[in-house]
């Protein structure tokens, strides 16, 4: 059997366990409401959209992680609401709100790729439109996604987690700080032939952008810290494990689909990345926390912005 069949049979039991993993840890959990209805409609979509899939349905295969991710994040809201009695889906503005940021965020991502070529799309749809609607469409699930995920992880076991109050001397902010700032320029200002191999430090510079929302008294990653209080960070972490297989997952078998082409491990790849690059999914959920906190308390009012996995909603 090719290396590359074995690999992504390994993905898919990575992906299926990961996929068990939240539905155990829903199930496991003390109960404050019943599972809602959407969250059944959102498994049979899933269920749906897969058998559409391998039925060569066009439409499906050209639209699939739009649809695939948001019949997710109706799961991911459900197995929420169970365990906390709420889920952030029946929040209609900061949803929304949170949706709509996912968008403009993505995009710099994106930028960074126009000169690090570490990724480019097949199959996407051939009409200007089309092409808007499903990217746009794709992008706005990538925050909520990430987000649902670190939630069933944090309120069904990591609200509770405890350590030793961590607070870095101001010499040590300033260092992290600085070197946030290297690795989000340097892939910017290096030669055009070494810069595809530093998109990693894209994936953790923007972790220190936590140093200004915490100096701002905006909800941050070193506040829990100093708090003793890592739950938030280590449900993140965990939702990038998660999140990422389930991506790829999903990606891989997708009519229009992203494929990696950055010069490392191309010749070990489970599905269309090269194995290396899953490393890089529990920083870039980090990342997104960072990034939307400062985005939302930056550009929103109060009544639309909602901290992802906020110690006081307990």
């Amino acid at each position: 059997m090719p290396v590359r069949e074995i690999l992504a049979g390994i993905g898919v039991v990575c992906a299926l366990g990961c996929g068990l993993w939240l539905w155990r840890w829903t199930w496991r959990a003390p109960a404050a409401a019943r599972f809602p209805a959407y969250g059944w409609f959102g498994l049979a979509a899933i269920a749906g959209l897969e058998a559409a899939l391998f039925g060569h349905l066009p439409w499906v295969g050209r639209y699939f992680t739009p649809l695939i991710w948001t019949a997710y994040i109706a799961v991911a809201g459900a197995c929420v609401e169970r365990i906390r009695g709420e889920s952030p889906i029946r929040q209609a503005g900061p949803f929304a709100a949170q949706a709509l940021l996912s968008m403009p965020v993505w995009l710099l991502f994106e930028a960074y790729n126009f000169r690090l070529r570490n990724w480019r799309y097949v199959g996407v749809p051939a009409h200007f439109w089309n092409f808007l609607l499903s990217g746009s469409w794709a992008f706005a699930t990538i925050f909520p996604g990430i987000f649902l995920t670190a939630e069933i992880l944090y309120h069904a076991r990591l609200h509770n987690k405890i350590c030793r109050p961590w607070r870095p001397s101001p010499g040590l902010r300033a260092g992290l700080g600085l070197l946030g700032l290297l690795c989000v320029l340097a892939p910017l200002f290096t030669p055009q032939h070494l810069a595809a191999y530093q998109f990693g430090l894209v994936w953790i510079g923007f972790v220190a952008l936590d140093l200004v929302n915490d100096a701002l008294g905006w909800p941050s990653l070193l506040a829990d810290l100093r708090a003793g209080a890592p739950g938030r960070g280590l449900a993140l972490l965990g939702a990038g494990v998660i999140c990422g297989f389930f991506w790829e997952f999903w990606n891989y078998w997708a009519g229009a689909r992203w494929q990696y082409i950055f010069p490392i491990g191309q010749k070990i790849k489970v599905f269309e990345m090269p194995a290396p690059g899953f490393l890089g999914f529990p920083p870039f959920v980090l990342e997104c926390f960072t990034l939307y906190v400062f985005c939302a308390w930056a550009l929103l009012p109060p009544r639309l912005r909602r901290a992802p996995l906020d110690r006081a909603q307990r």
